[in-house]
């Protein structure tokens, strides 16, 4: 066990699928599996193991925001021995070549955050996702018929912003879309040696301002669930 994750490390898989919203990680386990059980409840930040077509998998929110994201997969990777991670989430977009309930998959991810280089002095301000997580993701997409677009994210440590320089990242970076998890997640996987992805799905536009409710983000988006548990048997 861990300061934030009391499940024993045989009741976590070695993949674990990661929404930001704990009550996400609820509904894909109440909607996806087989066999589950709650193996996690500090926080509110549930945690559930069960069993995708015939495969162990774990879903588990990662809370809001790099900080949180940092904790939980590094704990995940470093103390529980998970191999891979795959982010789950919403996001907003900069582009109106994209529109909502679009699925993305991020190829790589910028940020202004100082997370990577306070956890071990990293200056770098790109991070990558895994090819091999990837290539599994884009084969399960095309198995169920779902079209995904591969992206490059914005990961910002602020989602109330006095001033938005979106229109700059879009242009100078080609940050098609905007969320706060990736970077943080991205940078411990590289640290550790492991593997990570994220799969998002578009829920509000900062060009057209259109947007879903939180009732939307919650149990509508799972095109993108269904994507991310069935590459796990790739």
């Amino acid at each position: 066990m861990t300061p934030h994750i009391e499940a024993k490390k045989e009741d976590i898989a070695k993949t674990v699928i990661m929404p930001g919203d704990p009550f996400r990680a609820k509904f894909i386990a109440e909607n996806f599996l087989d066999d589950y059980k709650l193996v996690n409840q500090v926080r509110g930040m549930l945690a559930y193991t069960g069993v995708y077509k015939g495969k162990k998998v774990t879903v588990m929110g990662s809370g809001m925001g790099n900080p949180s994201m940092g904790i939980y997969s590094y704990e995940l990777y470093k103390f529980y021995d998970v191999e891979n991670i795959i982010r789950v989430g919403s996001c907003g977009i900069y582009t109106k070549k994209l529109k909502l309930y679009d699925v993305l998959l991020v190829e790589k991810t910028y940020s202004e955050s100082t997370y990577a280089n306070v956890q071990n002095e990293n200056s770098e301000i790109f991070k990558f996702s895994s090819k091999k997580l990837n290539k599994s993701i884009e084969t399960s997409a095309k198995e169920l018929g779902y079209k995904i677009n591969k992206v490059t994210a914005h990961c910002s440590d602020v989602f109330y912003k006095e001033r938005n320089k979106f229109q700059f990242l879009y242009q100078k970076y080609k940050c098609s879309c905007v969320e706060m998890e990736t970077f943080a997640l991205f940078h411990n996987a590289q640290l550790l040696g492991k593997n990570a992805s994220a799969i998002l799905t578009v829920s509000d536009s900062l060009v057209t301002k259109e947007a879903t409710t939180s009732k939307e983000r919650e149990r509508t988006f799972t095109n993108m669930m269904e994507i991310a548990l069935n590459s796990i048997n790739k």
